[in-house]
């Protein structure tokens, strides 16, 4: 009966929400420094504002939020935000915005998650062309939409969450239906 009491029932349960919290914080945290280095810190600066709020709305402590303007204001924290674009399942273009200090490793990361699902990244502007960005939101919403099968479908969504467990990666885009 080992393994079948209440407190191993929590710390698994808790091990994946704080897995997910973690993931999420360091989004936003990415997020903040970029937006604080653009303002210099200025609280009341629109982008900066919005990345705070962003923090507040999951919950991060006020704590993590000060010590990110701070490190993006003090250290010359070089972020830089790019743009993969790369072809998925039934030839659906996909977008990745990505925000990272060392964009050798996050290219090379992404380049290998791509090719271990047996796809590759495409060159600047294979895929952005058929996408359009969104001025109020910042997103990049397609222009056309692509029907794929539903087993596409399921590898898409296989793909997009092994992307997604990339720290930098802060979003994807497609253009499937």
């Amino acid at each position: 009966m080992s393994g079948h009491n209440k407190w191993s029932k929590i710390k698994h349960k808790k091990a994946a929400t704080d897995a997910q919290k973690s993931r999420e914080f360091a989004k936003v945290v990415r997020m903040i420094q970029i937006e604080a280095k653009k303002c210099g810190g200025n609280e009341s600066a629109p982008g900066l504002r919005t990345a705070i709020e962003k923090a507040r709305s999951i919950n991060m402590p006020k704590d993590n939020i000060d010590r990110a303007i701070k490190k993006a204001s003090e250290f010359n924290a070089d972020l830089k935000l790019q743009l993969y674009e790369g072809y998925g399942p039934g030839g659906v273009g996909i977008l990745i915005s990505v925000l990272s200090d060392n964009t050798n490793r996050t290219s090379q990361e992404i380049r290998h998650t791509f090719s271990r699902f047996g796809y590759a990244l495409g060159g600047q502007g294979s895929v952005a062309w058929n996408f359009t960005k969104d001025d109020a939101t910042g997103d990049w919403v397609p222009n056309t939409f692509m029907d794929i099968s539903d087993t596409d479908l399921e590898s898409l969504s296989t793909l997009v969450e092994a992307l997604e467990e990339n720290d930098d990666v802060q979003d994807i885009y497609t253009n499937a239906e």
